[in-house]
């Protein structure tokens, strides 16, 4: 398996998971080698990635990347953040942050297209996006919580995305987390095991 081939199957991962699962989970692996033993070897922006690819895209993946190359028989994901080797400065080692401004509040990170000015307005969805564009402005609102609903393709993510990056840069003292449900989940379940729901409600609320 070479970089070439794992570039090459980018476009029949979209199609086959759609854009928006696409570019949220599978656009942010990185290539990194494919042994003789026939391990593919991914990172991955952190940690959560890691589990989450590993447990709903991992079967996917290894029937994609094996028709290319049937010699691949396993796929290993690695958070590139933990492959990087000590550095005498910590702090100056940067890494993949998610959209959350505390370290925290780790969140799945934003993307960087989908901001107000690249979002095209028409007739099924401008409503929503006038809504998205009050609730970015900041301030009180007379819907709280902005509940957007919609066919594929309306554009709920890209709304969603848009705001969190208004607020970013209009408040940057503001706590933002974009988060999706299986998150969302993935953290309450956690949370139950290691009996720390006091923190996981604290965590959310500080948002």
């Amino acid at each position: 398996m070479t970089k070439e081939q794992w570039g090459a199957l980018q476009g029949d991962l979209c199609k086959t998971v759609g854009q928006n699962s696409y570019a949220t989970w599978l656009e942010p692996l990185t290539f990194e080698s494919a042994d003789t033993d026939g391990v593919l070897r991914l990172s991955a922006p952190t940690s959560f990635f890691c589990t989450y690819v590993t447990q709903n895209y991992g079967d996917l993946l290894l029937s994609k990347v094996a028709r290319v190359n049937p010699g691949i028989r396993r796929i290993a994901i690695s958070a590139a953040s933990m492959r990087k080797a000590p550095a005498p400065k910590p702090a100056t080692v940067e890494a993949p942050q998610p959209v959350a401004a505390r370290k925290d509040l780790p969140g799945a990170p934003l993307d960087a297209r989908f901001t107000f000015d690249r979002f095209i307005v028409g007739k099924p969805n401008e409503l929503a996006h006038a809504a998205a564009k009050r609730v970015a402005e900041g301030g009180q609102v007379t819907f709280n919580p902005l509940f957007l609903y919609g066919g594929v393709g309306l554009g709920k993510t890209h709304l969603m995305h848009a705001i969190a990056w208004e607020l970013r840069e209009r408040s940057p003292e503001l706590t933002v987390l974009y988060l999706s449900a299986e998150q969302f989940m993935y953290r309450f379940v956690q949370s139950l095991r290691e009996r720390k729901m006091l923190d996981f409600k604290e965590m959310f609320r500080s948002v």
